[in-house]
């Protein structure tokens, strides 16, 4: 590329490309190649031809992984009942969540837990895939190493908030960027202005989405937050002029630094609203057969934020931006006890959620073009502690949409076995896939070259395979 070419950028793609070229260089990756012309054009490489979303589903607490994806041959099956005693699933009880794939050892099986039926036929039209144990590495690790700590392991294993910032950022607790938004920034050029709709939050704050200079932006389910009194109609006793007065007060440039700092951002918000609120207005109650608020009285969270996600897609020509990454949560699985009675709830509501989600998309004619994944703090023991499992390590997770390579199960089956090649103790798994590499294989999907993977997952460089091979075109 040359110089010329760099001139003649718009000036928010030139400020990505030049941004994108130091971080290279920051990286490592880059330092034989800062002066080389291919590391160039490299560095203004990511594609962002057509419309294109990628969709996190966190599930907070730690996912029970063997009561979700279950050994279902009988020797398997009988493995898993010895080591969970109590809380394992009947194998009568998985008849009809069996899932039949060609990319297991030879004599594996696996099946859903009966809550995640809904699934299913999407692991059977191969719009679904399972990415098997998967979890935070450095580098890859056997399980002799980790005995040994002969490698270096990712900090702060088996602790809730570390783990949930390391599955989101690649770094312990008080990490300030996250993956999601090192994506958004590479996005930014090819969204041309349209920073604030990149990353979008319908759970809240969240390191997963927090980027150098892509913004994530919160929602709440029923739509953008408002600033009370000025955007809503009943606020100032309903006075118009009121309602400006202050709008002006609390927008205006201001001699003091910190306060014309706090008043942009507060004109930024309400100009936001106003685009938001435009742009959603026309789909109130588009997706609610599909994703109800309520089922038999029972309030669905994660229904009510993935379809504000829905309708956030289909605003997606008001609201500008051609790649898009969104997060939703599920709380409540850190289940130490009454695991039994508790898990099978937070399938049901996630299983029908992600069914459901997968029918939205699919009305508004986007389903190749929006993939869903899972993530969680880590697995779960495979031992029972009496009435509940611990935390674990690897995990299993679902990747969804219709660009999927689905009916199958990417990575390496653990033994579901205590004392197995992947137990590190009390059936947690040692993962055989790292979350890098889950990372690396969306991104390349949303766009970013092989170049700039390191800017989304640092330590991909250390494994072997950087596309899992789930996601096509």
């Amino acid at each position: 590329m040359n110089p010329t070419a760099i001139h003649r950028m718009s000036s928010p793609a030139r400020r990505a490309f030049l941004r994108r070229l130091g971080q290279l260089g920051l990286a490592g990756s880059a330092a034989p190649w800062a002066i080389n012309l291919a590391a160039i054009g490299e560095a203004a490489a990511f594609s962002a031809d057509g419309y294109k979303a990628l969709v996190c589903v966190f599930l907070y607490g730690g996912n029970d992984n063997g009561n979700t994806l279950i050994p279902y041959d009988s020797a398997s099956h009988a493995d898993y009942a010895t080591a969970r005693q109590s809380l394992a699933i009947a194998r009568a009880n998985l008849a009809g969540t069996v899932l039949s794939g060609s990319d297991l050892p030879a004599g594996r099986e696996y099946a859903l837990a009966p809550q995640l039926a809904p699934l299913k036929p999407l692991f059977d039209a191969k719009r679904l895939a399972l990415q098997l144990n998967v979890g935070p590495l450095r580098v890859p690790t056997t399980l002799e190493q980790y005995r040994a700590r002969s490698v270096p392991l990712p900090p702060k294993l088996f602790s809730h908030n570390d783990q949930q910032s390391v599955w989101q950022s690649s770094a312990a607790e008080g990490a300030v960027r996250g993956w999601g938004g090192r994506l958004g920034d590479l996005a930014l050029a090819g969204n041309e202005g349209s920073a604030l709709f990149t990353c979008l939050s319908v759970t809240g704050n969240a390191v997963f989405l927090s980027g150098e200079h892509a913004l994530a932006y919160q929602i709440g389910a029923g739509g953008a937050v408002a600033i009370k009194g000025v955007t809503q109609d009943d606020g100032m006793y309903g006075a118009q002029a009121c309602r400006q007065a202050l709008r002006t007060l609390i927008t205006e440039p201001r001699a003091q630094v910190l306060e014309s700092e706090l008043n942009r951002i507060t004109a930024r918000s309400l100009d936001s609203h106003a685009v938001l609120a435009g742009a959603l207005a026309t789909s109130v109650g588009q997706f609610d057969a599909v994703l109800p608020d309520q089922v038999d009285g029972r309030r669905r969270t994660l229904n009510q934020q993935l379809k504000m996600v829905a309708r956030l897609i289909a605003a997606r020509g008001q609201l500008g931006p051609r790649r898009q990454v969104f997060l939703v949560s599920l709380g409540g699985f850190d289940n130490h006890d009454n695991l039994m009675n508790r898990h099978p709830a937070l399938l049901t509501e996630l299983g029908a959620g992600l069914a459901g989600f997968q029918q939205a998309l699919d009305a508004l004619g986007v389903g190749p073009q929006v993939t869903t994944f899972t993530a969680s703090d880590f697995g779960r023991t495979l031992v029972s502690n009496g009435d509940g499992s611990d935390h674990g390590w690897g995990s299993h997770h679902f990747v969804l949409g219709g660009a999927v390579r689905g009916g199958a199960f990417y990575g390496q089956a653990p033994q579901a076995v205590l004392n197995g090649p992947e137990d590190v103790g009390q059936g947690r798994l040692l993962p055989t896939t790292a979350v890098d590499q889950y990372a690396a294989t969306l991104a390349r999907w949303f766009g970013v070259s092989d170049t700039e993977l390191p800017l989304v997952a640092p330590a991909i460089g250390q494994f072997g395979t950087r596309d899992l091979g789930f996601l096509g075109a």
